[in-house]
């Protein structure tokens, strides 16, 4: 397995401002072999980006002699593919596209979608969705968007969010063998899993159609958003989970996002999150 971190966890990138080509010096120095690419709908690194723009980000990449561990945008927030507004959801499925053909520009084998909400908890505004019709939709969409991902050779992965959506991994497993695409698949996160069930049962459940692994930590008896904390320092069972990577042959990145930073020296929290992954992945 190789080891990755997300452009978001970097002091700025959360909002766009960190320089790219510092942020992959600064992955590369730390022992990274990856960075995932996080795209948003303006600045340097605009979904809308040429595909010149897309070309030197590959030339910053290849000379620092880093990989595009994924890609993802974080605008899918705001045009879910559940939403009950037609032009959100498409929207969505042309942030995705966007999102595929820059991947494979890249080099990149998968990318991360968000796949919408029944709930969305950080946006007490937003639409409540039903569960039945989120469900429908976003197979609605992902059946339209899987001839693009087979197309660029880059697998979309689904991510567990908390959403009050694909609230059991059978559901998760059956739902993408419906979709019935190779490229369709999950983007497990290991820490966002805790608040329902155990991450390596999961795993085990999941199997072959985890396309791409999100590290984080969360100590359950803070219940809310502010229970996530660094690597080893929560309740997730590491051990048993790369136990569990391994044993459904899963050889592909493990992607930590790190977010928010800590308040004073936050650059600190990306050291010792590549210290925590060598141990981990060590088990």
């Amino acid at each position: 397995m190789k080891k990755g971190i997300n452009y978001w966890s970097f002091p700025g990138g959360l909002e766009g401002k960190k320089d790219f080509a510092a942020a992959v010096r600064e992955a590369k120095e730390l022992g990274f072999q990856g960075i995932e690419v996080c795209l948003f709908t303006d600045g340097p690194l605009s979904i809308e980006m040429s595909d010149a723009d897309v070309a030197k980000l590959k030339q910053t990449l290849d000379g620092a002699g880093i990989e595009a561990a994924s890609v993802t945008c974080g605008a899918l927030w705001d045009n879910q593919l559940t939403s009950s507004d037609p032009k959100k959801r498409e929207m969505g499925k042309h942030i995705v596209t966007r999102c595929l053909e820059v991947a494979s520009k890249l080099g990149a084998t998968g990318i991360l979608v968000v796949p919408g909400s029944v709930e969305t908890f950080f946006m007490p505004d937003a639409e409540i969705v039903q569960y039945d019709v989120a469900l429908q939709r976003v197979e609605e969409a992902l059946k339209a968007l899987a001839p693009a991902a087979e197309k660029n050779k880059v697998a979309i992965g689904i991510e567990n969010v908390w959403n009050k959506l694909f609230m059991s991994p059978v559901e998760a497993r059956d739902f993408v063998d419906k979709i019935g695409s190779e490229y369709v698949g999950w983007f497990f996160d290991v820490g966002n899993i805790l608040a329902l069930g155990f991450p390596e049962q999961w795993i085990t459940i999941l199997g072959k159609r985890i396309k791409k692994v999100h590290l984080k930590d969360y100590r359950k008896a803070v219940g809310t958003i502010n229970g996530f904390v660094d690597l080893l320092e929560g309740d997730v069972n590491w051990p048993a989970v790369m136990k569990a990577l391994k044993a459904v042959g899963y050889n592909d990145y493990l992607i930590a996002e790190m977010i928010p930073g800590y308040t004073f020296a936050p650059e600190t929290r990306l050291a010792n999150t590549s210290l925590a992954m060598d141990k981990i992945l060590a088990m």
